[in-house]
């Protein structure tokens, strides 16, 4: 059994004992803020103690405390193990009556004694602390974690012990010290380190052998006393007495005031240190969180009016960004992500720099609207693996504007892509790749939650920047950090200034404050109902130009800018959007299926002023040679009605790239791929049109490129996932009745071994220490528990030859079977009577 050590009162009370006294919702607590340790479900209290006194456990549990948490925690690993809690006030706020060292920031004295109660409750209910508040205890495993070393002064920046730092060191020497010190000798090792302690815990004697010190000496000691604790220096093990000292640091080696703690390495004793600094544990004591000091203020409705307009431009974006992808999707790296050149791409789309385009990728990628195909095969000159968008992406263009700013945001703030580090080296010096597989990181959706939660704490329409934002989450996680990169900042930083700088392009925030749909979003409610009302109202028209342009005043309909987009291109962008027709753009529509009359209708219902005659002609003039000319797949070939047209294009010197030859009076057959040639003759000024097979004329969608269904990125976990109060409950009870069949007092009804019973097979585990009874025994003890309502206590072991306790309420026994309810499953379980090895009686007392 896993036991820590016992208290100063000098009972045999252990960590075991106490979760067993402990309450059953304080056990939930306990599994809830620690969910790793339910994994499995420990069998009993005694399972559970051993995982709590786990290193790697009780890391990850220090990882979650707040700053002055955690810094109670050091100060106990920093004192003896059940000291008084007398002891750990004066580390953190120093002794009452003691100047503090200059080097000391000021403290609040009644702000550390008012929130210590509350932090040694967290650590208490992280099963990280145990023992009465007078004396509390820390878990083994925090303790060897977090106790100051030579090599790891950790946060408090304080050596080992006296007693650590002279391990090893020989009698002869610790006289020398004592002698050095103007302390009497001792008869033995332990006493000198003791009266040597002694000196250093007594201020007066302390201070009295300080003032004889060198000033020089004195500044070594300056130096050392906030940490690291350790010094360099040649020889240090070599020992010096007072009478031979000539240095500084020798005049402190010959006293124990500084102590070898390697052949070229002297450190300072953690006595000597807490007395150099006034008793304080810690240079800087933050008993309570700094307050966000903010930046700027603004109008509310100001900030949810900008807000809503940047939430409108990010859902366009990406419907303008997928559909440019559905068309001519980009090919996927054989090693996962998007090529350089394929993102510059998509940044001139969007006429945006390649951050924010990556961005906008990682966006539609998170929400589950764009993912690669997974196939091989020719696509538009490229073979291979590509990125388009998903079906979702049909279903998400159906929904109001409201509810998809919805999907892009949620998947944003729960996500664990960091676009950020998009063009970053990785390990092997590398520019990572736009959606490749090596950005994730788990601390950014703590980070965005962390920023949004501390901008909805300040009113609406405050702004507060990264600067005033950090240290607020250095204090709630001061060991979530991550990383460090090499310009010296941690990970967490980079990920508050970038989600500031994408809350903002997403529409979360405006103006650098957080919007009520952003409030809503972080709240867990629904963020449509509140957006939709800001958004722009969508319309059904533009306005049609004499020069073959079309203007929209404000956002249209999907199914219009999209019908729009097709037959245009778009020339500007902003409050009002200037689309430009072109035969080229003309053509794209006919290639679609569209036809000159169904051009012609759709301008007419949609323009708020008549169509121009120019855009009448530029459509009927492309419609009219559209198709004339046919290319298809031979190796390929060129068909027409016209032999004069076919002609003049085999004439053509542009064409000669095509090698074209000549096989009837309306064919032309040509050594180049139909995309090419299909290419090559609309840059020569001809419409082509594409035909099957079949010589049926092929209709290229927009949308004719889509992924096969595909789910949405899973973010990458942040440790066990937080259980549910079904399951805590369960996992409570649980562990109760395995307590009490391990701990229960018994009394055997039979003694002697039990019989043998060759059917049950060997048993491989050691049954020492189950009950044994004879198999008639057995039979008859449990009827008569049937009979009179009795609890027993049963040994067990399953087909796999393992053995348990069990704690049961017999039920019935017939067939050779006991139906009984099971203390430990808390169930009506059935039990094989060959498989039970003895019975015995609780004893009730």
């Amino acid at each position: 059994m896993t036991t820590e050590p016992n208290g100063a009162s000098g009972g045999a009370r252990t960590l075991a004992d106490e979760l067993r006294a402990s309450s059953d919702q304080a056990l939930a607590t306990l599994l809830r803020l620690r969910p790793d340790l339910l994994n499995p479900v420990p069998t009993d209290l005694t399972q559970l103690t051993a995982r709590l006194s786990s290193r790697a456990s009780a890391l990850r549990a220090l990882e979650r405390l707040d700053r002055f948490t955690l810094q109670v925690a050091e100060a106990l690993a920093a004192m003896p193990d059940g000291g008084a809690a007398t002891v750990l006030r004066d580390l953190l706020a120093g002794p009452a009556r003691v100047k503090a060292h200059p080097g000391a920031e000021p403290v609040d004295r009644a702000a550390v004694i008012a929130a210590l109660p509350r932090a040694l409750a967290a650590l208490r209910e992280r099963g990280l602390l145990w023992g009465a508040d007078t004396a509390p205890h820390l878990v083994i495993a925090v303790r060897e974690a977090l106790a100051p070393s030579a090599a790891g002064p950790g946060g408090t920046g304080l050596g080992p012990t006296l007693s650590e730092a002279t391990l090893g060191m020989s009698p002869a020497r610790l006289q020398q010290l004592l002698t050095g010190a103007g302390l009497p000798g001792t008869p033995d090792p332990v006493t000198a380190v003791a009266a040597l302690g002694g000196l250093f815990a007594d201020r007066k004697q302390c201070a009295a052998l300080l003032t004889e010190a060198p000033p020089a000496a004195l500044g070594v000691l300056d130096r050392l006393v906030w940490g690291p604790p350790t010094g360099t220096v040649p020889d240090a093990a070599r020992p010096v007495t007072a009478d031979q000292a000539r240095s500084p640091v020798e005049w402190l080696l010959a006293r124990g005031l500084l102590l070898p703690s390697g052949p070229g390495t002297v450190v300072l004793p953690r006595e000597l240190a807490l007395h150099l600094r006034g008793g304080r544990s810690h240079r800087s004591v933050a008993p309570v969180p700094p307050v966000v000091v903010p930046t700027a203020e603004r109008d509310p409705q100001a900030v949810d009016s900008a807000a809503a307009g940047q939430a409108h431009t990010a859902v366009r974006t990406v419907e303008e960004l997928l559909d440019l992808w559905g068309l001519q999707p980009p090919a996927a790296l054989r090693a996962g992500g998007l090529g350089v050149r394929d993102l510059k791409r998509a940044a001139l789309a969007l006429e945006t720099d390649e951050t924010s385009a990556a961005f906008w990728l990682e966006l539609a990628y998170g929400a589950g609207l764009l993912a690669p195909d997974g196939e091989v095969g020719e696509l538009a000159g490229r073979t291979g693996e590509v990125w388009a968008p998903t079906p979702a992406y049909d279903l998400w263009l159906q929904q109001p504007t409201a509810e998809r700013w919805v999907v892009l945001a949620r998947g944003w703030l729960a996500g664990t892509r960091v676009a950020g580090l998009v063009g970053a080296p990785d390990g092997k010096g590398k520019a990572r790749a736009a959606l490749g597989p090596e950005l994730d990181r788990v601390l950014a959706p703590v980070t965005r939650r962390a920023v949004l939660g501390l901008l909805a704490e300040l009113p609406p329409g405050t702004v507060a920047d990264a600067d005033a934002l950090l240290p607020v989450q250095r204090w709630h996680r001061p060991l979530r950090g991550g990383p460090t990169g090499p310009d010296g900042r941690e990970l967490r930083d980079q990920l508050t200034q970038w989600s500031l700088a994408e809350a903002e392009l997403l529409g979360v925030t405006g103006r650098g404050a957080l919007g009520a749909a952003g409030r809503a979003l972080l709240a867990g409610q629904d963020p449509a109902p509140v957006l939709a009302p800001l958004l722009p109202q969508p319309l059904d028209h533009v306005i049609l130009q004499p020069d073959l342009t079309a203007i929209a005043p404000g956002p249209l309909l999907t199914p219009l800018a999209q019908a729009l987009a097709l037959c245009a291109e778009i020339e500007s962008k902003g409050g009002a959007t200037v689309y430009r027709f072109t035969a080229e753009s003309v053509r794209r529509a006919l290639d679609a299926g569209r036809t000159a009359t169904d051009l012609h209708a759709f301008l007419e219902q949609h323009s708020r002023t008549p169509v121009p005659q120019p855009l009448s002609y530029l459509i009927d003039d492309v419609a009219r040679r559209h198709g004339v000319l046919r290319v298809g797949a031979a190796g390929s070939y060129l068909r027409c009605d016209d032999p004069a047209l076919l002609a003049e294009v085999l004439a053509d010197r542009r064409a000669a790239e095509l090698r074209l030859r000549l096989l009837a009076p309306t064919v032309l057959a040509a050594q180049a791929g139909p995309e090419t040639v299909l290419t090559v003759l609309r840059t020569m000024g001809y419409a082509p049109a594409a035909e099957s097979a079949e010589g049926d004329l092929l209709i290229t969608r927009p949308d004719s490129h889509r992924t096969p269904p595909r789910s949405a990125p899973t973010p990458v976990a942040d440790g066990p996932t937080a259980p549910d109060e079904v399951l805590l409950g369960a996992a409570v009870k649980a562990i109760r009745a395995g307590d009490r069949a391990a701990t229960a007092h018994r009394r055997e009804t039979v003694t002697g071994p039990a019989a043998a019973r060759p059917e049950a097979g060997p048993a491989r585990t050691d049954t020492r220490h189950l009950p044994r009874t004879a198999a008639a025994d057995t039979l008859a003890a449990l009827q008569t528990a049937v009979m009179l309502g009795e609890r027993m206590w049963i040994g067990y072991i399953n087909a796999e030859g393992l053995a348990s306790q069990r704690v049961i309420d017999p039920v019935k026994v017939e067939g050779g079977y006991v139906t009984a309810f099971d203390h430990h499953a808390e169930k009506l379980n059935t039990f094989a009577l060959h498989r039970i090895t003895g019975v015995a009686e609780l004893d009730e007392d």
